[in-house]
């Protein structure tokens, strides 16, 4: 017959007590005595541990070390990370530049160019119509128009708005503005706290992931059924061109950026075949 667990005499064992006792070698006697039971000693090594974890937390939080942790990487580490990502191409692109430049001004010297009006290196462009086109190229424009002439899709695009569909709220806060035809303003803008997470209305692509002088770091993400969503005044963009992102999944970071901002918030624009809609008859808001 299986012996049945006795409570009452586990409890006493790990409440009783043992005396340690440090005594002298020479004179035996006792220098130090310390009384612990099972119970305490178990206590005493859990509230250690546990001690030892915050403490351990709190230095890797409040240091550099943080930044070391695989996933880890601040809002601010970020946004330089952009930053002097944008400052490096936009540097490539005045050193090619000004290369194209002073080759312009050797050819002159040494007379392989005609003296003409040299253009300042911040000036220099391409124009579109001197620009030739390939023969695969001009092959390629015309099948294309032959092909899409007949696709009533593409020259009638349905106004009719489909119903049925889930859009995720980009991000959390009050309407400060509201969807205006009549003063172009196109969107919604969303007051939210710095440095909130804003998420992708819907699934999609990102089609444009970059800088703008008005609207600051954007990003629009093309949708089914002919939905384009925008993202304007981004303090930093976690997704890139290409990109494939599911519906509620982090696109970028609520900033204050572009000439048009002025203060911290998200202008949140919703495009249906080339046409702007007003996102708060599809969002609550």
């Amino acid at each position: 017959m299986k012996k049945k667990f006795d409570f009452s005499s586990f409890w006493e064992k790990v409440r009783f007590k043992y005396k340690l006792l440090f005594l002298n070698e020479n004179t035996l006697e006792e220098v130090f005595s310390l009384k612990l039971s099972l119970l305490s000693g178990f206590l005493v090594l859990l509230s250690f541990i546990i001690v030892l974890v915050i403490l351990t937390s709190a230095i890797i939080i409040n240091t550099p070390i943080r930044n070391y942790l695989p996933g880890y990487l601040d809002s601010e580490i970020r946004q330089e990370i952009m930053e002097n990502a944008l400052r490096a191409d936009s540097l490539e692109q005045v050193i090619h530049t000004q290369s194209q430049y002073l080759d312009n001004i050797t050819a002159i010297l040494r007379g392989d160019s005609p003296v003409t009006q040299i253009p300042e290196p911040d000036t220099i462009s391409v124009k579109v119509e001197d620009l030739k086109k390939s023969e695969g190229l001009t092959d390629f424009i015309r099948t294309f128009e032959e092909e899409e002439k007949y696709n009533l899709n593409v020259l009638n695009p349905s106004t009719v708005l489909p119903e049925n569909l889930i859009f995720y709220r980009p991000a959390r806060g009050m309407v400060s503005s509201h969807f205006n035809l009549q003063e172009k303003h196109y969107g919604v803008d969303i007051a939210a706290t710095p440095k909130e997470s804003i998420l992708a209305t819907m699934k999609g692509t990102v089609i444009s992931a970059g800088f703008d002088a008005n609207g600051g770091y954007v990003m629009q993400i093309q949708h089914t059924n002919g939905f384009v969503s925008i993202y304007k005044h981004n303090a930093i963009l976690l997704k890139k061109q290409g990109d494939e992102v599911n519906a509620g999944e982090a696109i970028a970071i609520v900033g204050n950026t572009g000439n048009l901002s002025n203060g911290t918030h998200l202008h949140f624009e919703l495009w249906f075949n080339g046409k702007p809609v007003d996102p708060e008859e599809f969002i609550v808001f």
